[in-house]
């Protein structure tokens, strides 16, 4: 008998492989949109987190205390001003960074121990002041390569454009105040209606000491900002999280939420803030300031309200509402839109 012997294919052709590829592919590209959007949804979550912890601490100290705490403050003694952030320090339970603090000083002599080493606080990371989504997390160093201040993500409210007057001591009208302290009862628009904290850009660049003195009309749209000009600092705003100066904790409703301040200098382009003269540098010219809120959720930032609830605020929001959510006390009828 004859025979035959057939043999079985045991692998794919190429042809059959390159479609499984594609096919795989196909899904894929259709998977990595959601997940993304999966992931942010958890990031802005967490961030929404932290808002609440801040917030909350805001209310603890404000129970112990019977007072709300200074946006900033000059030293009794010396140096530079601590931070909102700073003084609540106990309150987010960051109780090894706040036995180092000495309120009397300025924030530049504050230093612990680790690991047998004497390190500034400011060089501390603060976990609680830092969103997940936050692309710059990361220690800024001084001009000899050693840790010297780390970012935040959480700004106080210091109102819509003036912050404080060094001549008469006024601050701005915003939750938070510069050179004094205010009480709930202080809140005339009410606790709801009221802006307490929101998201900023770390590293974010900014113009500063430009020194005009007297009486200066808020800019009205974001190009008479390159127009006022100062001293361009490319990266360092909101990186300094002891820091109660309005450009580096703090935030004003000049401009709405992710607004562009785009100015050129040197052929390039920068998205920038603005502050006239940095609380307690001079006597004789008022820190006026356009601090945008910005964040990396797309489509507006995370904010905390001063009755504690927490806020998505979308970036279309109009620039009156949200100027009218920022003063404490303007009477205004205004309410976050849901």
């Amino acid at each position: 008998m004859n025979s035959s012997r057939h043999t079985q294919r045991t692998a794919f052709t190429l042809v059959e492989l390159l479609v499984v590829i594609a096919i795989i592919g196909i899904l894929v590209g259709l998977l990595l949109p959601a997940v993304q959007a999966a992931r942010e949804a958890a990031r802005r979550m967490s961030c929404q987190n932290n808002l609440h912890q801040v917030i909350l601490a805001i209310h603890n100290y404000e129970s112990s205390m019977k007072r709300l705490p200074a946006a900033w403050s000059r030293p009794s003694q010396s140096g530079d001003g601590w931070s909102l952030q700073a003084r609540i320090l106990p309150n987010i339970e960051a109780l090894g960074l706040s036995d180092g603090v000495n309120y009397e000083v300025g924030y530049k002599l504050a230093t612990v121990r680790v690991d047998g080493a004497t390190k500034p606080i400011s060089s501390f990371r603060v976990p609680t002041y830092l969103c997940p989504s936050e692309v710059n997390d990361f220690v800024r160093v001084d001009d000899n390569g050693d840790p010297e201040h780390y970012p935040l993500s959480y700004a106080y409210n210091a109102g819509t454009w003036m912050v404080y007057n060094p001549s008469n001591g006024r601050s701005g009208d915003g939750a938070f105040q510069s050179g004094r302290v205010s009480r709930f009862r202080d809140v005339l628009d009410g606790l709801a209606n009221t802006l307490a904290f929101s998201e900023v850009k770390a590293w974010t660049p900014y113009y500063r000491d430009l020194g005009q003195e007297g009486t200066m009309t808020m800019p009205s749209v974001s190009s008479d900002i390159c127009l006022l000009g100062g001293s361009l600092k490319t990266e360092t705003g909101h990186t300094e999280w002891v820091d109660g100066r309005v450009h580096q904790s703090g935030f004003t409703t000049t401009f709405p939420p992710n607004h562009k301040v785009l100015c050129e200098k040197n052929d390039i382009e920068y998205d920038v803030d603005f502050t006239n003269m940095r609380e307690g540098k001079v006597t004789n010219a008022v820190t006026y300031a356009a601090v945008t809120s910005r964040s990396h959720h797309p489509g507006g930032v995370n904010s905390a309200l001063l009755d504690g609830s927490i806020r998505f605020v979308n970036e279309s929001i109009d620039r009156q509402l949200w100027q009218d959510l920022s003063t404490r006390a303007g009477r205004e009828v205004a309410a976050v839109p849901e």
